[in-house]
């Protein structure tokens, strides 16, 4: 049996869970492809399935190869795929119900695969896919956002709020970001119009009559978001669902989002990149072998843009 490096889990829990070893390699099937992975970023969603939260949401096996996030090049094809062909440069945010990208190999779905933007290196592209694909799907496709609105988007200097504000304002949005004080600068030279440092500011003190809130956070600072929007505005969230009963009493619309892979959309972005409007933010490169330090960093909640694993 042919193998591969990649870091699995064989049970649920903490960053210590994860496993540098040797892994079958996979082979593609009808209308997939085999990709040599270069880079995988590291999200939320990855340490979230490692501690099992969605256990019963997502039915995995054991052991289990996370990661859903890539940028590589085209190995193998199976049957039936027409797009793709060996040794393209591809990004892709896959299947999350079955085996990642933190590994020398993946076989993805010709639907959730893209030719990659020429102009980035695999590191920033394999940054892109699921954060973007978020923000896109959460503004654009449950919000409707359209020019001249106003968003408030939370966590604006994160992995999908970063691409959210640079979005937003391809979309001729006027955009209100929050971050951290040492990330003003930063939010605001992605495009933001307004920032507000949520350490020292209560958001719901000085905004108003907002089109979308795009929350990012969930909790208690989804629940002051309420009072911001303007009536038959909506509030997205990636986080806690929003209770349609909160947004009927004030008379507002709520939604839930979960990241969906979209060959289609990817093109989309891919494009918007080789323009020079949207641009991957990539904080911290580490190997493969530090998924572990990874996961650690990422659950602070407090990284700017992304983290990626290179793996060639």
């Amino acid at each position: 049996m042919k193998t591969m490096q990649a870091v699995r889990i064989h049970t649920y829990g903490g960053p210590e869970v994860l496993k540098y070893e040797e892994a079958p390699l996979p082979k593609p099937g009808p209308g997939e492809a085999l990709v040599r992975v270069h880079a995988a970023a590291v999200n939320p969603v990855d340490w979230k399935i490692r501690e099992g939260y969605f256990k019963g949401r997502v039915n995995h096996s054991l052991p289990l190869i996370l990661g859903w996030d890539l940028s590589g090049v085209v190995e193998a094809t199976g049957s039936g795929i027409e797009g793709l062909k060996k040794d393209d440069e591809v990004y892709s945010r896959p299947d999350i119900a079955r085996d990642g990208a933190y590994a020398e190999y993946i076989v993805v779905r010709e639907t959730e695969v893209a030719l990659k933007p020429t102009s980035i290196d695999h590191v920033h592209a394999a940054a892109i896919p699921l954060a973007a694909l978020t923000a896109w799907q959460s503004l654009f496709d449950a919000a409707g956002l359209s020019a001249g609105q106003k968003v408030l988007i939370h966590a604006a200097a994160g992995g999908v709020g970063s691409f959210a504000v640079q979005l937003a304002k391809w979309k001729g949005a006027y955009v209100i970001g929050t971050a951290s004080n040492r990330n003003q600068d930063f939010v605001r030279n992605l495009g933001a119009d307004e920032t507000l440092d949520y350490q020292t500011t209560r958001f719901e003190d000085v905004v108003h009559d907002v089109d979308v809130v795009f929350d990012t956070i969930g909790g208690d600072t989804q629940k002051r978001s309420w009072k911001v929007l303007k009536k038959g505005g909506i509030l997205v969230s990636i986080v806690g669902p929003p209770l349609a009963e909160e947004a009927a009493a004030h008379g507002v619309h709520q939604a839930s989002v979960f990241v969906q892979p979209s060959a289609t959309q990817l093109t989309e972005l891919a494009k918007l990149v080789e323009s020079g409007t949207l641009r991957p933010i990539v904080e911290t490169v580490l190997p493969l072998s530090e998924a572990r330090h990874a996961h650690e960093l990422s659950q602070t909640g407090h990284t700017r843009g992304k983290i990626v694993l290179r793996v060639v």
